[in-house]
This record gives C-alpha cells, sequence and structure tokens, in this order.
C-alpha cells in the first residue's frame, strides 16, 4: 500500500508543481508517447540483453515486492521459533524418530502446523540439512555456522539480482533519455526554417525525452531498485533466525535457551515478545499432545 502511495504522491507533487507554475501539459502529452517508446523501448531491450530469461522473471516476479512488502510477518517468525521448539525437543528425546520429519517434511504431522513455511523450500531444507548432519554427527558448531553463513550469502546474493539489475535500468535511464531528446533536436533542425512557435513546440517536445529519462530513473526505477533491496534483505532475516537457533543447539544450550537466542537475534520490528512466544510455545505443545 505504501508503495502505491508512494508513486502517488510523486505524481501529484512532480506534475501538481509543474501546473502550478503555469506550465501546460498539452506539449508533455503530445510527445510522451513517442518519447516513451523510445525511452522505455531501449531500456527494456538493453535490461533483456543483460539478463536471462530467468533473471527477468524473477525480476518482474519481484518488483510486486514493492506493493507486498516483507513476505515474513512477525506471526511468521513466532511459528518459525515453535516449529524449531518442537523439532529440538524431538532430536533430544528421540533422534529416531526425528528422521521421518526431516527426511519427509512434506508429510511431517509437525511441519504441516506450518503450512506457510513449510511452502519455502529453502527454510525448510536449512532446517533439515542442519538436523540431519547432526544426526550423522556432523555437530561442530563452529563449522556448521560456517556452512550455513555460505549458504545464505550465495541466497541472499541471488535474491538481490532483481534489485541490481533494476538500478542498472535506472543508471541508464537518463543516458536514454539524452538520446531521445538528441533525435528530437535533430527533428527540429530539419524544420529550421519554420516560425518561433513551431520550432519552440518542436524543442519542448525534444527536452521532454531528458525530462522523462531523468523522471523515470529517480523517481520510479530506482526507488523500485531500493524497496526490492530493502524488502529481500529484511526477509533474509527468517532464514538468520533458523541458523541461529540451530547452531545454539549444537552447542548444546537448553531448549528454551536455543529459543530464546533466535527470538533476541530477530530485528525489534518483528521480534515477538517473551510472553507471547511463551504462550505460543504453549498451544503449540498442546496441539502436539492432542
Amino acid at each position: 500500500m505504501i508503495g502505491i502511495v508512494g508513486i502517488v504522491v510523486i505524481f501529484v507533487m512532480v506534475f501538481g508543481g509543474y501546473l502550478a507554475a503555469g506550465g501546460k501539459m498539452g506539449i508533455i502529452m503530445k510527445s510522451l508517447p513517442f518519447e516513451f517508446t523510445m525511452i522505455g523501448g531501449a531500456a527494456v531491450g538493453a535490461f533483456l540483453i543483460s539478463n536471462d530469461m530467468s533473471s527477468v522473471k524473477h525480476t518482474l516476479k519481484d518488483v510486486g515486492k514493492v506493493f507486498k512488502g516483507p513476505r515474513w510477518k512477525p506471526g511468521d517468525y513466532r511459528d518459525l521459533l515453535c516449529l524449531l521448539s518442537e523439532l529440538i525437543r524431538l532430536a533430544r528425546q528421540n533422534p529416531v524418530a526425528l528422521e521421518e520429519h526431516t527426511e519427509d517434511p512434506e508429510n511431517s504431522a509437525i511441519f504441516m502446523r506450518y503450512p506457510r513455511i513449510l511452502a519455502d523450500g529453502e527454510a525448510v531444507g536449512l532446517i533439515c540439512d542442519t538436523l540431519r548432519s547432526a544426526s550423522m554427527n556432523y555437530d561442530d558448531p563452529h563449522q556448521v555456522e560456517e556452512v550455513l553463513e555460505k549458504r545464505m550469502e550465495a541466497n541472499l546474493h541471488h535474491a538481490l539480482h532483481s534489485s541490481h539489475a533494476l538500478q542498472t535500468m535506472a543508471d541508464g535511464l537518463p543516458a536514454l533519455g539524452i538520446v531521445a531528446a538528441v533525435l528530437g533536436v535533430i527533428k527540429t533542425m530539419a524544420s529550421i526554417d519554420q516560425p518561433p512557435e513551431i520550432l519552440g513546440k518542436l524543442i519542448g517536445g525534444a527536452l521532454v525525452g531528458t525530462f522523462l529519462g531523468v523522471f523515470l530513473a529517480y523517481g520510479i526505477v530506482g526507488p523500485f531498485a531500493a524497496r526490492v533491496k530493502m524488502v529481500t534483505e529484511e526477509d533474509s532475516h527468517f532464514h538468520q533466525l533458523i541458523r541461529e537457533v540451530l547452531v545454539a543447539n549444537l552447542h548444546n544450550h537448553a531448549a528454551n535457551i536455543c529459543i530464546e537466542v533466535g527470538r533476541q537475534n530477530t530485528p525489534g520490528h518483528i521480534r515477538p515478545s517473551f510472553n507471547e512466544l511463551e504462550e505460543a510455545l504453549k498451544q503449540a505443545k498442546t496441539k502436539e499432545a492432542a
């Protein structure tokens, strides 16, 4: 919602200020379709040249983050801590019984109680791979933490490709606007014998290209890139929480201490309170017993 509000504010302030200063929209509206075709078409073409098809699809999908915001909400972090608590307690009480949950999480009674987490293959993979490795005696906390850190860095690097692609497009748009403006000047020079009022309109139309390139770069595409990056980095905290809890588990801390480590490493604005988490853990135990 805030993304839509931001776009509305940009258009109202820019074009509202222009009209309030006595500007006329006629010449902009007349030139806009042609200038947008040149600038937008060139930007899209350059984007396709510099990215493969999977990256193009990934970027188009990630544009939705501008309006949807982060995937993981505060309730999801609470549910994740509850899920990890159940799995850690089971791993310590009955390691053999844990195998059916880590080997086939899609049919696990524990994972199925948290469908949003189960739908994220990477989160489930991090949990299951780490617990499975611990059951095979690969349980050195420092080594496991390093492996998880490298894995998450690689995932984050891949996830941030969309924002980099959008930022590259934003960086090129002002130059493409100049290209369109130069073409407009060339068109104007071909009509140099026309009266001043006609030449003025032609020059004004050419300058629309420069305006449009800069406006799209710094008013639309650049902010889109920044927003996608911010949302992607915030969602990465979800996987970092998994690492913190499971590494604490490998240090043989008490289960409730492992969960508290995860809670305190959750960013403040989405961190569940101690009492809220305790109540959620009690409810999870009740469902498990049922």
